[in-house]
């Protein structure tokens, strides 16, 4: 049975939570990137990591421009960060990787926060936050 996108964004958050009450704050990126991918996958989905995004312009092939931390389900762009603050430039680089991935939805994960309900943010292409 295929997911919808939001289904598929609520088995990531869900899995980020446990990954992170079992490992805690403090690790790599990733570390915590790694261990998503396995829980993720235990959960039946498709995921890749660092998956190369190539770019266009004005109908010319630019090359790779970026690589996203994870793409779950050819679906959901995952990016991991593991710091202490939440920063402005990742919800930007975010939402630039969502469009050129030519994607929907994309999450910011951040590890490195405390409580991980505080480094959870979801991007829908489109629409404003």
């Amino acid at each position: 049975m295929a997911h919808s996108v939001n289904e598929i964004s609520g088995i990531i958050v869900d899995a980020a939570i446990k990954v992170h009450s079992s490992l805690g704050p403090g690790l790599l990126e990733g570390v915590y990137l790694a261990v998503l991918a396995i829980e993720l996958r235990n959960r039946g989905l498709k995921v890749e990591l660092e998956v190369p995004i190539r770019l266009e312009w004005e109908g010319q092939e630019v090359g790779v421009a970026l690589r996203a931390d994870m793409i779950v389900e050819d679906a959901v762009i995952v990016e991991g960060k593991a710091t202490e603050e939440n920063a402005k430039v990742h919800l930007r680089q975010l939402r630039t990787y969502v469009k050129l991935a030519k994607l929907k939805i994309g999450l910011l994960l951040n590890f490195g926060m405390s409580l991980m309900k505080e480094g959870i943010f979801r991007h829908v292409e489109g629409l404003e936050e």
